[in-house]
């Protein structure tokens, strides 16, 4: 399912079938933002709830919490909790997603007091009441989220606020469209189906071109990683590239890689039963930099962008690798396996290889790349690696203004002796139970030829377990939207 937002006209909430209204939590209760009318186009909106009638009602007083007043006639009330004038943007996601959990199947309109009502408020509604309206069991369109600025608005105001929801919109759409890849089942998200459906996405946006590389030309680039993992599988490679390059772009190049592995049995090095439930999202880092190029496009932004997905199932057919084959990098590294089920850093290497070759001002990998993540983060927390100290705190300053949560963790050169192998210039995994995350990190450090670089190993929140917030259970995005804000914030 999926729902628009519109910016309505003032004090108008003809025809929605809700109208919600903002409050802020106090010591004694809810009280309306200051300018909140007491009846609104005949509907009555309160002024203040009772601590205790808010307890009777199951309403907390936690950022995003509702409650439905319901009504014989006219529209619905629906109350959500704020914090007033310090609301963040992230808590604005919130609160429209209360709006779309609230009414999710009629129209609802949420009005704002005119000091509320910034472009910044008014995107972070937007980019929430959509991100909740994602359901990947329906294509259905719901109707609208109106947002409605109380008192009079300027000309110029008003155009920065329709601007906002535009941009919001944008922002919202394009992670939906990741989640929607990395939910598809993997017998119907091959890498050749995930590759059409790319070019489709890109298809009318300008300065961009998509390349979409076969077999025979895999193999030409020398993409050895991608072919060892590929072994396995009855469903051929592919690597897709996207290269946008508008004629504003300032100069910084910005590179992208993705892990797109389209189902992870493990290989030979089988994962359990239980393992292998959720691997069908072992490509969310190739969604999520594709849907990050595709939204950075239709923002019109003025930086050059390459973003390079290599994609492949990872199987256990006749011909798949074994532990203690030896492989061929691109840039030449030869890689002992040892566990096949540390097949993303494989693919990783090549593509990291090839993206290093073009001379970025910056390369950015995003993989859902190891349990030892998830053990250190959970999964809600990012974990980020960074070999500049400057742009891992420009990402963090993107992922707190975006509510995605990163944490830096250390690049240690001591943990470089983890991963010597006897027989090959490197091992895939390091010490058995040992700063797993980490040792993955250094292991593809090996292949950015020096550039500055930055892993985000999102194995952990790359999905949900349950719907919290903007989030439904299943696909999240995880990252999608802090590469944009970087982008966004690096472009200016």
């Amino acid at each position: 399912m999926s729902r628009s937002v519109i910016l309505t006209g003032t004090n108008d909430t003809t025809n929605y079938g809700s109208v919600a209204v903002v409050m802020h939590k106090t010591d004694t209760g809810l009280v309306a933002l200051d300018g909140t009318p007491s009846e609104f186009n005949g509907v009555a909106l309160p002024q203040s709830l009772t601590q205790a009638w808010c307890d009777a009602q199951g309403l907390s007083t936690k950022v995003g919490s509702s409650t439905v007043l319901r009504t014989l006639s006219g529209p619905n009330v629906i109350v959500i909790v704020s914090n007033g004038s310090t609301t963040s943007e992230d808590e604005w996601r919130r609160l429209g997603a209360a709006v779309t959990r609230s009414a999710p199947k009629s129209s609802a309109v949420i009005v704002l007091t005119s000091s509320a009502a910034t472009a910044s408020t008014v995107q972070a509604i937007t980019e929430g009441a959509i991100l909740a309206s994602y359901d990947f069991k329906s294509t259905d369109e719901a109707p609208p989220i109106g947002i409605s600025v109380l008192g009079e608005v300027a000309p110029a105001v008003r155009d920065s606020l329709a601007k906002a929801v535009s941009n919001g919109a944008l922002v919202a759409d394009g992670t939906n469209w990741a989640k929607r890849l990395i939910d598809m089942p993997a017998m119907d998200l091959s890498p050749k189906v995930f590759g059409n459906l790319v070019r489709e996405r890109f298809e009318g946006l300008d300065h961009m071109k998509v390349e979409i590389w076969k077999e025979s030309k895999i193999n030409d680039e020398k993409f050895g990683g991608l072919i060892g993992v590929n072994l396995g599988s009855a469903q051929p490679p592919r690597v897709v590239i996207a290269e946008y390059n508008p004629p504003t772009a300032t100069g910084a190049h910005i590179a992208l890689v993705g892990k797109g592995v389209t189902f992870d049995s493990g290989g030979l090095s089988l994962k359990t039963g239980e393992g292998m439930m959720t691997m069908k999202t072992d490509m969310s880092g190739a969604a999520v930099v594709m849907a990050t190029i595709a939204a950075a496009a239709e923002l019109s932004l003025p930086i050059r962008i390459t973003a390079i997905a290599p994609l492949t199932e990872n199987m256990t057919g006749e011909k798949a690798l074994r532990p203690g084959d030896i492989l061929k990098i691109r840039n030449g590294m030869t890689v002992e396996v040892l566990n096949t089920d540390a097949e993303g850093r494989l693919i990783l290497a090549d593509a990291l290889s090839w993206a290093a070759e073009k001379n970025p001002d910056l390369i950015i990998d995003v993989a859902t790349l190891t349990g030892a993540q998830a053990v250190a983060l959970g999964d809600e927390i990012g974990g980020m690696y960074s070999t500049s100290d400057e742009v891992a705190a420009q990402l963090e300053a993107a992922a707190h203004a975006t509510g995605e949560t990163m944490w830096r963790l250390p690049l240690f050169d001591n943990y470089e002796s983890h991963i010597d192998s006897d027989v090959a210039d490197i091992k895939n995994i390091g010490k058995a139970g040992r700063a797993g995350s980490i040792s993955a990190a250094l292991f593809l450090r090996r292949f950015t030829a020096g550039r500055p670089w930055v892993h985000l190993d999102i194995a952990g929140p790359s999905r949900s377990d349950s719907s919290r917030g903007y989030y439904q259970r299943g696909a999240t995005a995880f990252g999608a939207r802090t590469l944009l804000q970087y982008l966004i914030n690096r472009s200016r």
